[in-house]
Formats: structure tokens, sequence, C-alpha cells
């Protein structure tokens, strides 16, 4: 389960970032071609910050879809797996816009 480890690395940011101050939240951006389990890091989230400046405070999801662009007819399209053709003329030269996605977007800190 490498969603403990990037729950980790989650925390690891936050805390170099807060600057010795309480965490009260974290917004985390999850593209749905990420291969994380959004799910799997929040409930991570409670026992990884135990003991550390985000103990207590609360994880906010935010799931980014997946979109791509069919280099072929130019059309955008909605994309729910990394390899697959175009809807509309079948091709298979898409290229991933958003969805691989995961980022801290932003804290909020006890001042």
């Amino acid at each position: 389960m490498h969603e403990m480890a990037i729950t980790q690395g989650i925390i690891d940011i936050c805390e170099q970032h807060a600057a010795g101050r309480r965490v009260l939240a974290v917004d985390v951006e999850i593209g749905e071609l990420s291969s994380v389990v959004p799910d799997a890091v929040e409930f991570c989230f409670e026992a990884c910050s135990q003991g550390t400046l985000l103990q207590g405070a609360r994880i906010n999801i935010i799931r980014i879809p997946g979109s791509g662009h069919c280099l072929d007819c130019g059309a955008d399209l909605p994309l729910t797996t990394l390899f697959g053709a175009c809807q509309r003329c079948g091709g298979y030269r898409v290229t991933v816009v958003s969805g691989e996605e995961m980022r801290v977007r932003e804290i909020e800190v006890d001042e």
C-alpha cells in the first residue's frame, strides 16, 4: 500500500512549510489517473499525523478528473484510463491533459 508513504510525504511537506506552527487543515489534489486511492490516503492521514504538527488536522481531498487531447482529430475528451482510444476518431495518439496530479494545494496553519 503505497498510500501510507504518500501520506507521510504529504505530512512532511506540510511540516516543512508550517514553520513550527500547528496545521489545522490541508487541501490535497489527487488526479483520477494518478494510481493513488484517495480514500486510502484519507484513512492513513490520521495514523501518520499522530505526534506531528498535523495531529487533529482536517484533510480535504480534491479529485481531479482525467482529461486528454487527441493529436489526430484535435478533440478534447474525458479520460478514465491512461491508455485508450479517442471516442471521436478512434485514434490512439491521446495525450493526458489532467488527472495525473498529486499535490498539496493549500495548508491552513494556526497563528
